[in-house]
């Protein structure tokens, strides 16, 4: 069993940073892939980022590139998404999830892929 938790959400001005956290605890967890997700009100969850279980490969969705940055540190088993230049479409709440498998290509972006998920962080970002 794994376990995920994030942190880190807030209210934060358009143009502003956030640095969510997703602390994974339980037996092999630093054996997992990470993805991070988003919900917003309406919408379905939608893949944002993902990171490897050694940290060496990262996946990022065309729409974030270049603003979210996601990293882990295994010593802590924390993973990390550093978000820039926030804007009000980042308003969501965001989840991250972890994996067994090895992830390539759209597999990062398939919800069914991740075997754990946390319980999510609200962003909400203010114009």
């Amino acid at each position: 069993q794994v376990r995920l938790l994030e942190y880190g959400g807030g209210l934060v001005q358009a143009g502003g940073s956030l640095r969510l956290a997703c602390a994974v605890s339980g037996q092999y967890s630093t054996m997992y892939a990470i993805g991070w997700f988003r919900q917003a009100p309406g919408q379905e969850r939608e893949f944002v980022a993902g990171i490897s279980w050694n940290g060496a490969n990262t996946y990022y969705a065309d729409s974030v590139k270049g603003r979210f940055t996601i990293s882990r540190d295994s010593a802590k088993s924390t993973v990390y998404l550093q978000i820039d230049s926030l804007e009000p479409e980042d308003t969501a709440v965001y989840y991250c999830a972890a994996s067994k498998s090895s992830l390539y290509g759209s597999a990062w972006f398939t919800k069914y892929e991740y075997d754990y998920w946390g319980q999510g962080t609200q962003v909400t970002v203010s114009s």
